[in-house]
C-alpha cells in the first residue's frame, strides 16, 4: 500500500523553521483543517537564535501576506523598518565618492526596452541607477516607500524589510501556532530512527518522546542534524569563490531616539571585507563580514571599531563564523536541509532568507501525495535548488570580481580568475558586448536575483558594454518616453513620500490600512 503523505515534521525553528512551517501551513489550510494534514515543529529550549540576517527580499511581503500577518504587527513586534536596497560603498575604487546602489525597483519600461545601450550613449555623466529608475534618489534622501495611506503590503516603491530576527522567529511561532495551525514541540532530539530503506521514520526526545513523520524538514542550523549527521549528505565548499568566513557583529545605538534612518542596506568594503550597517527603529545593527586568510581577529575588530565610533567602545561584539557553501543534494530520501542545514553564504545581498522562502515554497506547493512519487518531486526540487545556489554564488562573486582595487591581497586575490566560476567567466565575456536583459540568461522561473541586479551591479561598478552607433536609432522615441516617465515619478515619489522615520512612527501610533 501507498504511504501518504500527511504528517510534516520540522526540526529546529528560528527564521528558517518557522517560515517553512508557516508558508506549508497556509497553503495547506483546508486539509488541516480536515484533520488529513499536519505540521509539527520541533525546537530546542536551550539554543538561541543566530539571527545573522537582519536583511529580506520583496517576496516576504508576499510570503507574510499569504499567512495572514498583519503588516503592522509585524512593524510593532519585530522592530521591522523599510528596506529599499542596498548601497555599496569603496568597492570599486575605494575612493571618498564611490558607492553605487542596487535598487529594489527594476529599471523603468523593463519589459519592453533594455535601457543600458541608451545610458551608455546618452547619459553616462549620470549613474545608472537615477537614468533608470527613483530609488537611488528616494535611499539618499531617507525616504519611505509608502505613505501612512498605502494598504499593507502596498508600496509606492518596491521594498523588503530589515528587521530584528530575534523578535521575528517567535512573532512567526506564535502567528503560526496560534492562526494556522502548527503544532510547537519544545524538545531536544537525542535520536533519529530510520528504517531499512533509509528514510527517516521518527525522531526521539526525553520531552516528548517518540515523534513520527512522513516527510522531515531540517532546520537545525550549522549542525544539519538530519540532512548531514543522520542521512550522510556531504558539503560542498565555496570557500575558494567566497573567501569571508567569519563575522564581527555588533548592535549600535543612536545617539538620538529620533535620528535619521537610512531605508537601505549599507555595505561598506574594507582592507578584508566589508562592514554591514542595517537600520532598525531602535538600534542599528552592525558587522564586519571578512577574510581569516586576510585578516587576524585583532585587526577586523580594530576595523569595525573604526566604523562604528570610539563612543562605543565597550559595545559587546558577537563572532560568527561562516562556513560558505551548500549540501551537496537537498533533499535525499525524505528529507530536506533548509536553511543553515542546506548551506550558508556571506549576507551580501541578504539571500539567506529568500532561499527559506522560496525552498518552502516550492516544498508547499509540490507537496508530495505519497512516498512513491516522492523522489520524482526530490529530483526537481534539488535541481531548482542546485541552480538557484550557483547564481547566488555567481551574483556575490560579481561584487568582487569588478573590483579595481588593488590596495590590499584580499581585494587582489578577488580577481584572480581561478577564483571566478566558469559561467561568471562566460558572462562576463558576454556582456562586454551586450547586457544582460530580460530575456537573456535568465531563463528559471523565480530567479532569486534578476538580470536588473546584475545591470545594477554592472554598471554601479564601471562596467563597459560596447554599442554601435546605430544599435539604439529605432527604440530611442521609447527609451526617450521611458526617461521622461522616471523624471516624472521622481519628482512625484520625493514630493509624496515622508521620511523613512516618520512613517515608522505613524505604524506605530495608527498603524497601517489592512488589504
Amino acid at each position: 500500500m501507498t504511504s501518504v503523505v500527511k504528517a510534516v515534521v520540522i526540526v529546529g525553528g528560528g527564521t528558517a523553521g518557522w517560515l517553512t512551517a508557516g508558508i506549508i501551513a497556509a497553503r495547506h489550510q483546508a486539509r488541516m483543517k480536515a484533520g488529513g494534514f499536519s505540521v509539527t515543529l520541533i525546537e530546542s529550549p536551550n539554543i538561541r537564535i543566530l539571527g545573522v540576517g537582519e536583511g529580506t527580499w520583496p517576496t516576504m511581503r508576499t510570503s507574510l501576506e499569504r499567512m495572514g500577518i498583519s503588516e503592522t504587527e509585524l512593524f510593532k513586534h519585530c522592530d521591522a523598518s523599510f528596506k529599499q536596497g542596498g548601497k555599496f560603498a569603496g568597492w570599486t575604487t575605494g575612493a571618498a565618492e564611490d558607492a553605487y546602489y542596487h535598487p529594489l525597483m527594476v529599471p523603468q519600461g523593463f519589459t519592453q526596452l533594455n535601457l543600458v545601450p541608451h545610458w551608455v550613449r546618452e547619459a553616462r555623466s549620470q549613474s545608472f541607477c537615477d537614468f533608470v529608475t527613483p530609488q537611488g534618489l528616494l535611499c539618499d534622501e531617507g525616504l519611505a516607500p509608502k505613505t501612512i495611506t498605502s494598504p499593507e503590503y502596498r508600496g509606492l516603491a518596491n521594498y523588503a524589510y530589515h528587521l530584528d530576527a530575534g523578535k521575528f522567529a517567535p512573532f512567526l511561532a506564535r502567528h503560526c501556532t496560534g492562526k494556522l495551525g502548527v503544532r510547537h514541540v519544545l524538545a531536544d532530539v537525542v535520536q533519529v530512527n530510520q528504517s531499512e530503506s533509509g528514510d527517516i521514520e521518527s525522531v526521539l526526545s526525553p520531552q516528548a518522546g517518540e515523534i513520527s513523520g512522513d516527510l522531515f524538514i531540517d532546520c537545525s542550523g550549522f549542525c544539519a542534524l538530519l540532512i548531514g549527521k543522520t542521512l550522510g549528505v556531504g558539503f560542498k565548499d565555496c570557500s575558494d569563490i567566497l573567501f569571508c568566513d567569519t563575522a564581527l557583529a555588533a548592535q549600535v545605538p543612536y545617539e538620538t531616539p529620533d535620528a535619521p534612518m537610512a531605508s537601505q542596506t549599507i555595505s561598506t568594503a574594507q582592507e578584508a571585507g566589508w562592514i554591514w550597517d542595517i537600520c532598525l527603529p531602535t538600534r542599528r545593527g552592525v558587522g564586519y563580514v571578512y577574510s581569516s586568510r586576510h585578516s587576524s581577529e585583532e585587526a577586523a575588530r580594530e576595523t569595525l571599531q573604526r566604523y562604528i565610533g570610539p563612543q562605543y567602545r565597550d559595545l559587546p561584539v558577537r563572532k560568527i563564523p561562516i562556513r560558505s557553501g551548500h549540501r551537496q543534494t537537498f533533499w535525499k530520501n525524505n528529507c530536506i536541509g533548509v536553511g543553515l542545514a542546506g548551506g550558508f553564504l556571506e549576507p551580501l545581498e541578504s539571500s539567506a532568507i529568500v532561499l527559506v522562502e522560496l525552498s518552502a515554497k516550492l516544498i508547499a506547493e509540490q507537496m508530495p501525495a505519497n512516498r512513491e512519487v516522492m523522489d520524482i518531486i526530490a529530483k526537481r526540487f534539488n535541481d531548482v535548488t542546485m541552480y538557484r545556489w550557483g547564481r547566488i554564488i555567481d551574483f556575490l562573486k560579481l561584487h568582487y570580481v569588478l573590483t579595481r582595487r588593488t590596495d590590499t591581497a584580499f581585494w587582489r586575490d578577488n580577481v584572480d580568475p581561478a577564483t571566478v566560476p566558469e559561467r561568471l567567466k562566460e558572462l562576463l565575456k558576454l556582456w562586454k558586448y551586450q547586457s544582460p536583459w530580460f530575456f537573456d540568461e535568465f531563463d528559471r522561473l523565480e530567479e532569486v536575483f534578476p538580470a536588473a541586479s546584475y545591470q545594477y551591479v554592472l554598471y554601479g561598478m564601471g562596467f563597459e558594454t560596447e554599442v554601435s552607433p546605430e544599435e539604439t536609432l529605432d527604440t530611442a522615441p521609447l527609451a526617450l518616453r521611458l526617461r521622461q516617465e522616471n523624471e516624472r515619478q521622481t519628482l512625484e515619489l520625493r514630493s509624496r513620500l515622508p521620511k523613512n522615520r516618520d512613517l515608522l512612527n505613524k505604524i506605530h501610533e495608527y498603524g497601517l490600512q489592512p488589504v
